[in-house]
């Protein structure tokens, strides 16, 4: 296959507002290094990690919750995920399907031909399991926004589906996201979840994913979603943010919850936790700054857990939840790269459910 020497691609310039995304006709197409692939991009996902990155929300000076918008006191040593600064321009992107069309001089010839999704985290190929040394596929590289994208061999892992590659990109970083809290939080099949924000990506992953393991699952989104986010599985659907949360509940007994929000109402989200229950979390769309009593945490013995850098088994394990059947994808919308602005303003706005993806 003769490959252009150019690709069109959107390319993040710096941190700022949605006018830092700028449509590139002409960009220098990838090429694989040794150990690496280059894949032709059939579809990218799109995350909060994306926003997050180029409004440079994670800069500990921002406490404000996700908008999406420029930032007025980014920091200048900590506007990324791993809180380091990132180089730019950068294509973002993490949420690649598409197929192998060529391959570095340590990878066998056979792979290419092979539809693939993309493994987003980047990690010593000599420490696999030392989450200091990992990066992010969109982030410390080059991603999928554009016609072509290169990765480590290891971090295209073949997919056998019938699903679309739109469908297929609604997974990567979402689910894994959601399997690697309820991983952190080893919530089994004597569980009751508790899942704010389930209408959006990770959330509506976490409910099926919940569900996989046992788990009896509640749901939390805005009235106006519960009609979809029904079709994800869950045992019952509350309202978006109950003013009275326990009476909500019932006779609920929330042993986790499995949270992305954050924000004011998130003192009421661990009050309900049961004695010995775990609070999970990726995420806090809602704000980053809240208020805990410990006296709670330490006398009902809570269990809080971080999730970020997944351990490398999970992303196998979601190809073959796929290939199974066990999940199915919630792809909300579809945009064409050169109008990634708008999709980053629709995924902004949040009236969608599910998943956001991109296509060249």
């Amino acid at each position: 296959m003769k490959l252009p020497n150019t690709m069109k691609a959107m390319v993040t310039m710096g941190h700022g507002d949605l006018d830092q995304m700028v449509l590139h006709t002409d960009w220098p197409r990838p090429e694989p290094a040794a150990d690496e692939v280059l894949i032709k991009v059939g579809a990218c996902g799109m995350n909060n990690t994306d926003v997050n990155t180029r409004s440079g929300w994670y800069s500990k000076s921002v406490s404000e919750a996700t908008t999406g918008g420029a930032f007025k006191d980014v920091g200048e040593e900590d506007p990324t995920w791993g809180g380091a600064p990132i180089r730019f321009p950068r294509i973002q992107g993490a949420d690649v399907c598409g197929e192998i069309v060529a391959v570095g001089a340590k990878v066998d010839p056979a792979r290419i031909g092979e539809r693939v999704i993309t493994d987003g985290w980047l990690r010593d190929a000599n420490d696999l399991d030392n989450i200091n040394k990992t990066g992010y596929f969109g982030s410390e590289r080059d991603g999928g926004f554009a016609e072509y994208t290169t990765t480590p061999a290891r971090n295209a892992l073949p997919i056998n589906s019938d699903m679309t590659d739109a469908e297929l990109a609604t997974f990567s970083c979402s689910y894994s996201t959601a399997e690697g809290m309820l991983s952190r939080a080893h919530v089994t099949d004597r569980d009751t979840v508790l899942i704010p924000g389930a209408s959006g990506g990770v959330g509506g992953a976490l409910v099926q994913l919940a569900k996989r393991r046992g788990a009896r699952v509640i749901a939390m989104a805005s009235e106006a979603k519960h009609t979809e986010v029904a079709k994800f599985g869950p045992d019952t659907i509350l309202p978006r943010a109950p003013d009275d949360l326990r009476t909500a509940l019932g006779s609920e007994k929330i042993t986790v919850v499995a949270d992305i929000v954050g924000g004011p109402y998130w003192p009421k989200l661990i009050d309900i936790l049961e004695r010995g229950g775990r609070y999970t979390c990726s995420g806090a769309i809602a704000g980053p700054m809240v208020n805990l009593d410990l006296r709670t945490f330490y006398l009902r013995d809570l269990t809080f857990t971080g999730s970020t850098v997944i351990t490398p088994e999970v992303m196998p394990n979601l190809i073959r939840y796929i290939e199974e059947g066990q999940i199915k994808p919630a792809l909300a919308a579809t945009y064409p790269l050169e109008h990634l602005r708008e999709a980053q303003a629709a995924f902004i706005d949040k009236k969608h459910t599910g998943n956001i993806v991109v296509v060249p």
